[in-house]
């Protein structure tokens, strides 16, 4: 049986590598289909974890997680020897940059190596990790042809990224369109056949680089705006008297030819904050400076440096130490309402604190029970009036849905609020700093 009859029949075999916040919810909606599923990830505790029918991803529903597992449908294993069982075989592994913001396609590398020692003819192979254009056709597609298959002929490649944005309803993997490029035209259409069956639109580009690029846009496109509006929000600060949020909120009522975003303290997550070094250092190979995209990243990552400056000042105002202070942060996660606290912004703003002399830092996030910073295990405190009273300084961090904020102003000394958190707030707004409000 052809490969195409095997996918249209839900006979094929469903490979998934990588088992993080955008692999299990695509293994789980294969295997909610009826396909068999098989999770190949190297860290052992989450396939003991999945194996076990229980679910590690915030988005994901648990039930469905346990049916899956117990129907059969859905399995994880360590082992890459399995991989020649499988038909259909998406790679969705971390893709991070260096200390010195170069490219790690390090797990992309040996995640293809181990699938190249089990490739076989009719297999199909879709690369889903955010990269720099190329990164298909000039590093995946030479490991894969050294075994003396060729591509189009004997296996197929294509590059679909993910779109995967934690703790929204609306849109999920699987009603989020999303983008396929194949090496062939075969490649582009076997894998656009594949996506389809799991996800409600599923558009074709020319190539891998084309949609590798695609995934790029999308989130420089989000940098370069934050940063303008971050840039901004310090200019209302250094001329006082104009909020950058009621800016954005007037300015949003245009209908046309505008698109609210906000300031913060940073971006974080994988995505915005990786995409833009992995597209200027490809860049530099053809002798290309992407100046405006890189001023843009860099913005966005001075702005913890300006959160701490606003802590020290208000600190100053109140007569208050930075070394002696006693600090909560609201917020550990780099959004609100999840979990993931992937270069996150208030993590960030904790560290440069303790590696200013800081010593009595302490957090509370309900979804993120303990970080590590700087060597340092901490714990989220439980908030209580008693809690939020011996603090010298209050900084949210992350607006949770669940915070109680004017319980949280009232009892608080001071409140140095990076999110607009504090906006509907009647009482105590003399307490209250917020970045970008002029003040």
């Amino acid at each position: 049986m052809s490969l195409e009859q095997k996918i249209k029949d839900k006979q094929a075999k469903i490979g998934v590598v990588g088992l993080g916040y955008v692999g299990l919810p695509l293994a789980v909606e294969f295997a909610d289909k009826g396909f068999y599923t098989l999770g190949i990830d190297v860290d052992r505790r989450k396939i003991e974890t999945l194996n076990r029918g229980e679910n590690y991803i915030q988005d994901l529903d648990n039930q469905r997680v346990r049916r899956l597992v117990e129907s059969g449908l859905l399995e994880g294993t360590t082992k890459y020897g399995r991989a020649g069982e499988l038909d259909v075989i998406y790679i969705c592994v971390p893709t991070p940059f260096t200390p010195n913001k170069e490219p790690d396609i390090s797990y992309i590398e040996q995640a293809t190596e181990s699938l190249a020692a089990q490739l076989r003819k009719e297999q199909l192979i879709v690369l889903k990790s955010t990269t720099f254009p190329e990164t298909t056709e000039k590093v995946v597609l030479p490991k894969l042809e050294s075994t003396g298959l060729k591509v189009g002929k004997d296996f197929y490649l294509a590059f679909s990224p993910e779109r995967i944005d934690p703790g929204r309803k609306d849109f999920t993997t699987a009603t989020t369109p999303v983008v396929v490029g194949g090496i062939t035209e075969k490649c582009t259409r076997l894998a656009k056949l594949a996506s389809e069956q799991v996800i409600a639109k599923v558009l074709t580009v020319s190539s891998p680089r084309t949609a590798e690029m695609v995934k790029l846009l999308e989130n420089i496109f989000r940098s370069v705006n934050i940063a303008l509006v971050n840039e901004l929000a310090l200019l209302c600060d250094r001329m006082g008297n104009i909020d950058i949020w009621e800016v954005v909120q007037a300015a949003a009522t245009k209908p046309f030819g505008f698109m609210p975003f906000y300031p913060g303290p940073g971006i974080g997550g994988h995505c915005i904050l990786v995409d833009p070094y992995y597209l200027s250092w490809k860049a530099k190979e053809y002798d290309f400076h992407s100046n405006f995209i890189e001023l843009a990243a860099r913005t966005n990552e001075n702005m913890p440096y300006y959160v701490l400056d606003l802590i020290v000042r208000s600190l100053s105002e109140n007569g208050a130490s930075l070394k002696t202070a006693k600090y909560l942060f609201l917020g550990a996660a780099f959004k609100k309402d999840v979990d993931d606290i992937r270069n996150s912004p208030a993590l960030k703003v904790m560290e440069l604190l303790l590696q200013r002399g800081a010593k009595y830092l302490s957090y509370n996030d309900p979804y993120v029970s303990e970080v590590q910073i700087n060597g340092t295990m901490f714990h989220s405190q439980e908030i209580t009036d008693e809690l939020i009273k011996e603090k010298d300084c209050v900084i949210v961090t992350t607006d949770h849905t669940c915070y109680d904020i004017p319980r949280i102003v009232q009892h608080a000394k001071l409140v140095l609020d990076t999110r607009n958190a504090t906006k509907s707030v009647a009482k105590g707004r003399e307490k209250i700093i917020r970045l970008g409000s002029g003040s």
